[in-house]
């Protein structure tokens, strides 16, 4: 099937996400993954996506590469780049996720061939857009210099596992920015780095950004990095997306429960949160879906009404948020 590659959404955003649905299964093994999730990363915009582990953040992103699980069945619309991921064919997907979108994976271990070298894994991109050997090999070397490897000739001659994690992620960063790509999956892209490095890699992505126009998608735990650098922020809760707003507007005043209760969890750098609140309860599972507010059994503000209808996204203030009462948040 070729993909369809829509003018508007190639002019407008880097990412699309509308109305997506997906589960596993059939019948009455049908497990739902995500329910109703939409987000848009426009060109040149960082765009934040939080919430606790198990949430759903890394399939979303993933969505937007066609890496979905087997057998998955979908609704809704995935377009990057211009591409319609899910109607698009192996070979669309292929030259999309070589020229057109990059991801950094969590797991660089899990992620980069251990059987190929560096310089192979860095240069592949290159040179599927028709660069020469030579020019992909020192657009390799000088991005391993811009990410912190210290001997980036040797480095392109080794295998990946002679490499330490935070070593190895700074090349995975490496290889994505190769392609100068128009939207750039981040998933906790510097959780494995120390404090100063993160900070010369969110740097890095910035000045990437400036550049080519790029579109970033961030998904992280770090609220206050995502206050930092983001210009939108989404928060996604057991499948679904529950508030999205500016990053600002977003953690200076709250319009869900579970955005408060993220922050109020979350210690922060500044020192300004003497009083660290562990969330009561447990975040449910992907497969799980209750009716009416999926976070009720955790939220202090929920009552009989909260167990109906799964609550329809409503301004408040700012942001838009999927709860019942967002005016009793307060910041």
């Amino acid at each position: 099937m070729l993909a369809k590659t829509t003018e508007a959404a190639t002019h407008r955003d880097a990412l699309g996400i509308t109305g997506l649905s997906l589960a596993i299964g059939t019948g009455a093994d049908t497990v739902p993954l995500l329910a109703g999730v939409t987000v848009r990363v426009g060109r040149g915009e960082t765009v934040g996506l939080v919430g606790e582990s198990g949430s759903g953040k890394s399939l979303t992103a993933r969505s937007a590469l066609g890496m979905l699980p087997r057998g998955a069945r979908t609704t809704g619309t995935v377009t990057a780049g211009g591409v319609d991921v899910l109607g698009a064919g192996r070979r669309e997907l292929r030259d999309l996720r070589r020229t057109r979108v990059s991801m950094i994976f969590q797991d660089p271990r899990a992620s980069i061939n251990p059987v190929r070298r560096v310089g192979d894994y860095l240069t592949e991109g290159l040179r599927a857009r028709g660069v020469s050997a030579h020019a992909a090999g020192e657009k390799a070397l000088d991005l391993l210099g811009q990410v912190g490897i210290r001997d980036p000739l040797g480095a392109l001659r080794r295998f990946p596992h002679e490499f330490s994690g935070g070593m190895l992620q700074r090349v995975m960063i490496a290889g994505a920015l190769s392609t100068e790509p128009e939207l750039l999956l981040a998933d906790e892209p510097t959780t494995a780095l120390d404090v100063t490095t993160q900070a010369e890699v969110v740097g890095l992505l910035k000045d990437m950004q400036r550049a080519h126009g790029t579109g970033m998608l961030f998904v992280t735990h770090d609220l206050d990095l995502a206050a930092a650098i983001c210009d939108r922020v989404y928060v996604m809760y057991a499948g679904r997306i529950v508030e999205e707003a500016a990053g600002s507007a977003l953690f200076g005043a709250p319009a869900h429960p579970y955005t408060r209760a993220l922050l109020e969890a979350s210690p922060s750098v500044h020192g300004d949160r003497a009083v660290i609140k562990a969330i009561r309860g447990r975040p449910l599972a992907l497969a799980e879906s209750p009716p009416g507010c999926s976070f009720r059994d955790r939220c202090p503000l929920a009552d009989d009404a909260c167990a109906g209808a799964v609550p329809a996204h409503r301004r408040h203030g700012a942001s838009t948020a999927a709860c019942l009462r967002p005016e009793q948040v307060t910041p």
